[in-house]
């Protein structure tokens, strides 16, 4: 089993910058892909960003140019940093560990292939 702890985020003028972290506990998670979501009021979780085993990374559209996805792999830590930040852009972030992809193939842009999920953080962008 794994635990994934988020922290950062917060509260942020437009044109801002914020990061998020998100460290795995309970095996190492190195092989593993990790994912960025959020989720908007009453909407389904959408996919943010992505990066495999061995740093393959996707984003979407939305956050491409903006916002930056790596990860520690001796930390058993993914990062995103978000850049630029838009009021459209506040939402609850969760981070996610998908353990069936394997480390070679770009991260999925599903919520369902992934297994473990953080907390959540709450990423507010004022106007």
């Amino acid at each position: 089993q794994v635990q994934l702890v988020q922290t950062g985020g917060g509260l942020v003028q437009a044109g801002g910058s914020l990061s998020l972290s998100c460290v795995a506990s309970g095996r190492t998670v190195s092989s593993y892909a990790m994912g960025w979501f959020r989720q908007f009021p009453g909407k389904e979780r959408e996919f943010v960003a992505g990066v495999s085993g061995i740093g393959i990374t996707n984003f979407a559209d939305s956050v491409k140019g903006r916002f930056t996805i790596s990860r520690d792999n001796g930390k058993n830590t993914a990062y995103l940093q978000m850049n630029s930040l838009k009021p459209e852009d506040t939402a609850v972030y969760f981070c996610a560990v998908d353990k069936s992809r394997g480390a070679f193939r770009p991260p999925s842009f599903w919520a369902q292939d992934y297994d473990y999920w953080g907390q959540g953080t709450q990423v507010t962008v004022s106007s």
